[in-house]
């Protein structure tokens, strides 16, 4: 999924037309069911295998335009949140939003809400009755460790306009183009819609020590650092720019969403709404909700598509999917994997190695499996891993790789079958996130982190 092609620092080369211009690496989205398979579809880049945070912006939905008496718009019952902020921008449309903070808000097109859950909060999302159009992006920042029990809050801020030579900017969160954004946020971020003129051009000023994710969301030729990005995919860029160059070289006006910021340094797990720091946190979040307990709240006054206290389908609340079997073996593995990402993505000729993560999760022709069952595709990756390091193949180099790989699979196979006695089914290879497509590792320099392992992430 990556347009990139990598360079022996594991970050992409080749990638900008501008001089002095940094790597951008392609990010494109995959369709996701909002509340099921005839709900509204939303487009997601955020979370993925090969790129699960943008500095502290660890989930992004972009969605519409979409006509709502197609779709029956967005219809979300009262459902929980843990360790987050959201922040939703609208384009187009109107979101009724209710929370068990007490506060009731509409989101309205070029005001962000965000609201922060802290330790626990849940709220209802409903399309108003007089919204035809629904169209915006959806996102979550993770909340570090010192931040993410602290108390449910909710802000509301309209950024002015800020018109610049070619276009202007609306900047809902951090610092650009000298407007700032008030709303809190705990640690350095960037959010900014942006908006170019046909055949025009901008070269922003960025903080050197942001990573940063440019979504196109219209326009049909938008190039950032002189590398094109699709319509609905994200240009990313790691860290050390200290300016980025934005083209649209359309005949219409784009509409574009910019993200940045530190790169996020704790290890994080999420499984459907809930972020934490662990399986067990996370267990321990979905058994409360389902229990009703005091952490989340209660939303009241909700009013959803299928009148007081019910949407379309009939629910008063969400109830949280049952946590996959397999996602203690999901969580080590995403643990492993990127710790050993910066020396693996060096090697381009052992890539395929690393698609063991997928080829353990297809093994699922029974609901059930047990897992000392791994070991025989344990023994296909040393096989595979010993013929790449052969010196008439490789050389030197790959021998290296090698010895790091059969270490690496060792004490996988020694932690999970010495220590677990669990199934892996159809929902490990969703825990994983890591299908034959996206199972790869490559992508633009930024500081080293544990990454994300997203068990489940759907509304």
């Amino acid at each position: 999924m990556s347009d990139t092609e990598i360079g022996p620092d594991g970050a992409p080369r080749g990638q900008s037309d501008c001089a002095g211009g940094v790597s951008v690496e392609i990010i494109t989205a995959r369709d996701v069911p909002l509340g099921g398979p005839r709900a509204m579809n939303v487009r997601r880049t955020l979370p993925q295998r090969k790129r699960s945070t943008i500095g502290a912006w660890c989930f992004a939905d972009h969605y519409g335009p979409d006509d709502v008496a197609a779709t029956g718009g967005m219809d979300v019952a009262p459902h929980p949140h843990t360790g987050l902020q959201t922040a939703s921008w609208l384009f187009a449309g109107t979101i009724a939003h209710r929370d068990s903070g007490g506060v009731v808000a509409d989101v309205l097109p070029g005001e962000i809400n965000l609201m922060t859950s802290g330790a626990g909060i849940c709220h209802s999302e409903t399309s108003t009755a007089d919204t035809t159009i629904l169209h915006g992006v959806q996102l979550w920042i993770a909340l570090p460790s010192e931040s993410r029990n602290s108390p449910r809050g909710f802000e509301n801020h309209r950024p002015p306009v800020m018109p610049f030579h070619g276009g202007s900017a609306l900047v809902f969160i951090g610092s650009l183009l000298g407007s700032t954004s008030p709303v809190t946020t705990h640690t350095p971020l960037l959010g900014a819609e942006l908006r170019l003129h046909p055949h025009s051009r901008i070269t922003l000023d960025v903080d050197p020590d942001f990573e940063h994710g440019l979504l196109v969301d219209t326009g049909a030729a938008v190039s950032l650092e002189g590398v094109p990005v699709p319509k609905d995919a994200i240009g990313y860029t790691g860290i050390g720019a200290r300016t980025l160059r934005v083209t649209n070289d359309g005949d219409a006006a784009a509409r574009l969403v910019l993200l940045g910021g530190t790169p996020f340094a704790e290890e994080l797990v999420m499984f459907w709404n809930f972020l934490g720091r662990s399986s067990e946190e996370i267990q321990r979040f979905r058994d409360e909700w389902q229990a009703g307990g005091d952490r989340f709240g209660r939303v009241d006054g909700y009013v959803g598509h299928g009148g007081p206290n019910r949407n379309a389908a009939d629910m008063s609340w969400l109830p949280a999917p049952t946590l996959p079997e397999g996602a203690l073996f999901a969580t080590l593995v995403g643990r492993l994997a990127p710790r050993a990402e910066k020396r693996l993505r060096a090697f381009p000729h052992v890539l395929a190695v690393v698609e063991a993560h997928a080829f353990i999760a297809d093994r699922r022709r029974q609901l059930s499996q047990p897992l000392f069952e791994i070991s025989t595709p344990l023994r296909r990756i040393e096989h595979a891993a010993r013929g790449f390091a052969q010196p008439q193949h490789v050389g030197q180099r790959a021998r290296f790789a090698h010895q790091r790989l059969k270490r690496l699979w060792a004490a996988l196979a020694h932690q999970i079958i010495g220590v677990f006695a669990l199934r892996h089914d159809h929902e490990a290879q969703r825990a994983t996130g890591c299908d034959r497509r996206q199972c790869q590792f490559g992508g633009a320099k930024r500081s080293a982190q544990p990454g994300l392992v997203a068990i489940e992430t759907k509304q």
